[in-house]
């Protein structure tokens, strides 16, 4: 990973390089406001400084973007009674409730309960909550990806496995050898039809393993609306992550 600076008018623009086998030149703004580029290590140095140039438009209004949910983006939960927790899409307040007995979460008629035996513990309704959430990824994963995979596998794509976990920078990835599709725990977050949007992406690269023309192509004959789905992603989920 390399880092280089342009002057976008009297703007500097610092931006991270990253040399990937890959056609196109991609360009990335994080939620922290990070810019990265991948590019084949054969396209000048110079040419990808041009290129962030042309860009620098769209970067500055990216990254006023992120300036402007920066609050959300870095919030802690209190897991309190009347906070929100973001669920399929959906924003759902939480009812924290004291109980003797056993200590829970349930989802009910648009809430969510958090039923514990001391309210003000917060390393406990932190893991209860994350608990929930967890076993909710392995359950809508599985079944997005029950959605999707009968869309490949006329196309000799064999199923995968699913692991979870936190990333930093990417929605999904796919370990071809392996079998193994990796997905965002933050995913649980975005709707339905975002999240098989993610899982049928990473099942393309079992087909093709770079972002081409031709995996792209093959992306909208499938799902033709992907552009859109991948546009809530980016602009309205990360807000919470």
């Amino acid at each position: 990973m390399e880092k280089y600076i342009v002057m976008y008018g009297n703007i500097e623009i610092d931006f991270c390089l990253e040399r990937k086998n890959v056609k196109n030149i991609n360009l990335n703004i994080k939620p922290n406001m990070d810019i990265w580029v991948s590019a084949n290590k054969d396209i000048p140095i110079d040419f990808i400084k041009n290129f962030v140039k042309r860009k620098g438009q769209w970067i500055l209004k990216n990254i006023n973007y992120f300036k402007n949910v920066q609050p959300d983006y870095t919030s802690e939960k209190k897991y309190i009674s009347g906070e929100s927790i973001k669920y399929l899409g959906k924003q759902y307040r939480l009812k924290v409730r004291e109980v003797n007995g056993k200590e829970e979460v349930k989802f009910f008629r648009g809430y969510i309960y958090l039923y514990v035996n001391d309210k003000s513990d917060y390393n406990v309704k932190k893991s209860l909550v994350t608990k929930w959430l967890r076993e909710k990824t392995e359950i809508k994963f599985a079944e997005s990806l029950d959605r999707m995979y009968p869309v490949v596998k006329k196309y000799e794509v064999e199923k995968p496995k699913i692991e979870i976990s936190l990333m930093k920078a990417r929605w999904g990835s796919c370990l071809k050898d392996k079998k193994i599709i990796h997905l965002n725990f933050d995913l649980i977050k975005a709707p339905r039809f975002c999240m098989d949007y993610v899982v049928l992406h990473e099942l393309i690269h079992f087909r093709y393993r770079n972002h081409d023309s031709k995996f792209y192509n093959f992306m909208t004959v499938l799902m033709p609306d992907w552009e859109e789905r991948k546009k809530i992603l980016d602009e309205e989920i990360v807000r919470d992550l």
